[in-house]
């Protein structure tokens, strides 16, 4: 196995994803290099279509900088994580520790100790309930599900920054402890930090969580935004 003095990462996004580059580029910290493939994707975002994601993860993963040391892999993409569940790992192959959206939300809100939230997703409601349910599968109450209605992930990428603030504070539960916003495409890490000081409280979103976890699973530090970014499981 190739290594160098750089914490390699890997990235497997869909081909789709307009957004989570440039999130990425804002989130790996000085010392860590990321290596981004892409897998095909079919819109719109039901289930069948995400679960089509599971055949093209190994052969993804196989092809991010082959025989060189990764600390960790991450998946782009939140729905599909939910539909392939807990066999992920093992259809990316194992060759690194493997993050998700869904899987580094779960991460977050444990070392956070929260256990309700509410949901807001850029999705038509049937695809919103395949992460709600996910999230009550593992413990984690949803007392709020939100949905802004799009079936191509090219739309949800282009929703403007003042349209996911509003959907943001109209999603909230005045009993959650958290809002999570579901989707990589969603252009929601510039403004994760002006949600949570209008709600006062945690908000997570699916790229910011994704990328927390790829360090934290590494157990290297990182600056980003949100309260999350603050929470260390190490």
């Amino acid at each position: 196995m190739w290594r160098d003095d750089l914490n390699r990462f890997g990235l497997i996004a869909l081909a789709t994803d307009l957004t989570i580059e440039a999130d990425a580029a804002r989130l790996m910290p000085p010392g860590t290099r990321l290596h981004v493939t892409r897998i095909a994707f079919d819109n719109p975002t039901t289930a069948e279509n995400l679960r089509q994601t599971g055949p093209r993860l190994k052969a993804a993963a196989d092809l991010i900088v082959p025989g060189v040391e990764l600390k960790g892999i991450g998946f782009g993409c939140t729905s599909a994580s939910a539909v392939l569940g807990e066999g992920i790992g093992a259809l990316a192959g194992n060759r690194a520790p493997l993050s998700t959206p869904t899987g580094g939300a779960l991460r977050g809100l444990r070392a956070l100790g929260i256990g309700r939230i509410s949901l807001m997703t850029p999705y038509l409601a049937e695809t919103t309930d395949l992460v709600g349910d996910w999230f009550q599968a593992q413990g984690i109450e949803v007392l709020a599900r939100h949905s802004m209605g799009h079936a191509d992930d090219r739309d949800m990428a282009l929703l403007p920054a003042r349209e996911i603030v509003e959907m943001a504070e109209s999603s909230d539960h005045p009993q959650a402890e958290a809002l999570f916003m579901s989707c990589t495409a969603l252009a929601a890490l510039p403004v994760i930090d002006e949600i949570e000081s209008r709600l006062g409280k945690p908000v997570l979103s699916a790229n910011q969580a994704l990328f927390w976890s790829m360090l934290d699973l590494a157990q290297i530090p990182a600056i980003g935004p949100g309260r999350l970014f603050r929470a260390r499981t190490w």
